[in-house]
């Protein structure tokens, strides 16, 4: 309503201004030649008298005192034309904020209806069940089983309602403004982990793979970080050739630690993911970085949110730069196959040779990008949408004195729902030199000596791996999850090294990992998690180490 009360507002405002305007440019191309300036006052003529040789002159300085009329009045023709089309823009984006208000408005109408509707289902009060005629035993087992299931439903809806009134009220508040005029949204999660660790990992807090204890140092630890929360910015701009234009970026604190002795708990921040998309009906063209698109899929955690639960560990998440298409085709079943294919950046997994500036790995030394695919059917079921998923990808790498190898993989994922509460989620995949993709612990190639030596025989690792998530959501706001995962990478033999500059630490050849955690989300922005994690580490040599950890964590929403 407030809305509706501006616009006439402003077209009278808009409407004085102009009159304003005009009523000036009236007036000062009206003014007497003898308010203008003269250089000086001559005597009045006798009206038969002929006009001195002065006169030129003096209209010649009558001229010139026009000019800077003429000047205002240029001026003023341009400012009422930047008033007008700013009146022009203002219009629009009233315009386009009314639609939003009824849009939102027909959303809350619908909800409301929606929570009258399961008010009217819920069972009877007590104090009218007894006035009522007793029914059958099986028919009160039925009404005391539907009772929490309804009860936990007008929750649920009461909830959305209020976040939709909300929504209604932010349409009269400021928003996020982009240089570009288009609509931006700001997103994120604070999070904290508290965590206590058994053993010993490569990273204290998220731990991806288990390593040797250090007799010297105490078998274990506690500590807590927020440096896993996340921001995250979207922005929805113009239709072009008919697609809808999106953009996003993430970022958390997870990039290393400042050089003071407050860094511990300063954590540097990282770009995660960024992109922009045009979605057609069926078609989307994505170019960004993010998880590889041939591999969609993982397990759910709040404890590991700045690497994806299970890396290492039979997860392919590493975010790559990539550009692919993906077209969607509907069937006459209702089905649906997805087809993707795109390029992305050939990856090796080295480590960076700079701060500052980059130099190439050995995948991008090859001179062509990575080639990947992957097909997608689902359907809907009963109990949730069905889907499997195959991929695959290929590159070349290039270590140098001709050293060329030829890196690839092969993928599968699936989501099964096996009932309203029950769902089992997973990935699958073998390939060969895909340490830039996550397998191998981020080792490509074994060596049997240094790599600036031509004589040194590069061998790529077979890698064999994957994961599978059990879900189990007994009640709206309450879910568990339990995960395994493991990565098999032997060397090629005893002979073959992966100790050198980029690949540090001892020759992995399995990692497994096993995860279980209860998630509790009090409201919509709320999330409280318990979760419990074991890595069992399995090096080529010296041998087998294990480690444990149980983390508590808090999730907002914003």
């Amino acid at each position: 309503m407030e809305l509706r009360r501006m616009i006439p507002l402003l077209r009278i405002t808009s409407g004085l201004f102009a009159a304003f305007f005009i009523t000036t440019l009236t007036a000062s191309s009206q003014v007497p030649p003898d308010a203008l300036p003269v250089a000086r006052a001559s005597p009045p003529l006798p009206r038969e008298c002929p006009a001195p040789a002065t006169a030129p002159a003096q209209d010649a300085q009558g001229t010139a005192g026009e000019t800077p009329a003429l000047h205002n009045l240029s001026e003023l023709r341009e400012q009422i034309q930047e008033l007008s089309s700013a009146m022009r823009e203002m219009r629009v984006e009233v315009s386009q904020a009314h639609a939003e208000v009824i849009e939102l408005r027909q959303e809350l109408r619908t909800a409301t209806e929606q929570l009258l509707a399961m008010k009217n289902e819920l069972p009877p009060k007590a104090n009218q069940a007894k006035t009522q005629a007793a029914p059958n035993p099986s028919a009160n087992t039925s009404s005391e089983g539907e009772g929490p299931q309804l009860e936990n439903q007008v929750s649920k809806m009461q909830e959305e309602q209020q976040l939709l009134a909300a929504k209604v009220e932010d349409q009269y508040q400021t928003k996020v403004e982009s240089g570009s005029k288009y609509r931006v949204r700001f997103s994120g999660m604070a999070l904290l982990n508290a965590f206590a660790t058994r053993g010993a990992g490569n990273n204290f807090d998220l731990p991806d793979y288990a390593m040797p204890r250090d007799p010297s140092q105490p078998n274990g630890g506690f500590g807590a970080t927020l440096r896993q929360s996340v921001l995250g910015l979207d922005v929805f701009g113009p239709s072009i050739a008919g697609a809808r234009t999106s953009g996003e970026i993430r970022a958390d604190f997870f990039g290393g630690f400042p050089d003071n002795p407050y860094g511990v708990t300063a954590g540097l921040v990282r770009l995660r993911t960024a992109g922009l998309r045009l979605d057609w009906q069926n078609t989307s063209l994505v170019a960004g970085q993010d998880t590889p698109f041939f591999s969609p899929l993982s397990p759910t955690s709040l404890a590991s949110v700045a690497n994806p639960a299970l890396a290492s560990s039979g997860n392919l998440w590493v975010w790559t730069p990539q550009i692919f298409i993906e077209h969607r085709l509907t069937l006459s079943d209702g089905a649906r196959v997805s087809l993707q294919g795109g390029i992305m950046d050939p990856l090796t997994g080295e480590l960076p040779e700079d701060s500052y500036y980059r130099a190439p790995q050995a995948g991008e030394k090859a001179g062509q990008p990575a080639y990947a695919a992957r097909i997608a059917w689902t359907h809907g079921s009963h109990y949730g949408p069905l889907s499997f998923g195959a991929g695959g990808y290929y590159a070349r790498q290039n270590w140098g004195f001709g050293r060329i190898v030829d890196a690839w993989a092969g993928t599968a994922d699936w989501s099964l729902p096996l009932s309203h509460r029950l769902s089992l989620t997973g990935e699958f995949y073998r390939g060969r030199a895909i340490g830039g993709l996550g397998a191998a612990e981020g080792r490509s190639v074994a060596f049997t000596g240094e790599l600036d030596d031509p004589q040194t025989v590069i061998q790529a690792p077979n890698s064999t791996g994957g994961w599978t998530q059990l879900k189990f959501a007994p009640l709206e706001k309450i879910e568990f999850n339990g995960a395994f995962g493991e990565d098999f990478s032997p060397l090629p033999g005893l002979q073959y090294s992966a100790q050198e500059e980029g690949y540090g630490g001892l020759p992995i050849g399995r990692n497994q990992s096993a995860l279980f955690n209860a998630i509790y989300h009090v409201r919509s922005n709320l999330i409280f998690s318990v979760e419990y994690r074991r890595l069992r580490t399995a090096e080529t040599q010296p041998g087998l180490f294990t480690a444990n950890q149980v983390s508590l964590s808090a999730a907002a929403l914003f």
